[in-house]
């Protein structure tokens, strides 16, 4: 489970890595740029003995071009690459000191004009775009479906996106993540 913490003073993410929890998600660049800052100092503040786990930071928002250096540099996961060229930002932009970025594409299964994300039928192009890049490693898929009352209907969304997940790893792209589900459809997505 991943706390989304936007809008989230970052004294709350420090008792929630208190009480145990380490992943955290930001969409919006210059909110998390601050954010992390502040918690990094907080926990540096403190001794040795009194630090918890290290916050996993996840960018889960729509990504501009000209945010990927600061997602490159700040983040460890992102949810949400739709096109090659954002792919190829955020490897040229990491620093090869540090462990790969971690890519999840983002899929619009419903086809929706309003949202960002590739189609099914551009996913695996995409996969093997972001399998050539050096500094960054495809992990999975996420969605953001149209939102459904019916909870059956959800889970048949959810369901596709484990399904194109099982296409990509029989084709030889280990697909390990899904990210799916907030908070109205969450139970559906588990």
């Amino acid at each position: 489970m991943i706390a989304v913490t936007k809008t989230v003073p970052a004294s709350v993410v420090l008792e929630a890595l208190d009480a145990g929890q380490s992943l955290f998600g930001e969409n919006y660049v210059q909110e998390a740029l601050d954010k992390i800052a502040a918690v990094d100092a907080a926990l540096a503040a403190r001794p040795a003995d009194d630090r918890p786990v290290r916050p996993v930071w996840h960018f889960i928002g729509p990504i501009q071009s000209n945010k990927t250096r600061a997602i490159a540099s700040h983040f460890d996961w992102v949810h949400g690459v739709d096109r090659p060229k954002i792919a190829e930002r955020l490897s040229a932009q990491r620093d090869a000191t540090r462990d790969p970025l971690e890519l999840l594409i983002e899929v619009n299964l419903d086809g929706e004009a309003s949202k960002g994300g590739v189609g099914p039928a551009d996913v695996e192009a995409l996969a093997r775009c972001i399998g050539g890049l050096p500094r960054v490693r495809f992990r999975g898929l996420m969605t953001v479906p149209a939102p459904r009352d019916d909870a059956t209907d959800q889970r048949a969304v959810f369901a596709r996106l484990r399904e194109l997940a099982a296409q990509l790893s029989a084709a030889g792209l280990p697909c390990e993540h899904l990210s799916m589900g907030m908070s109205s459809d969450l139970e559906a997505a588990i």
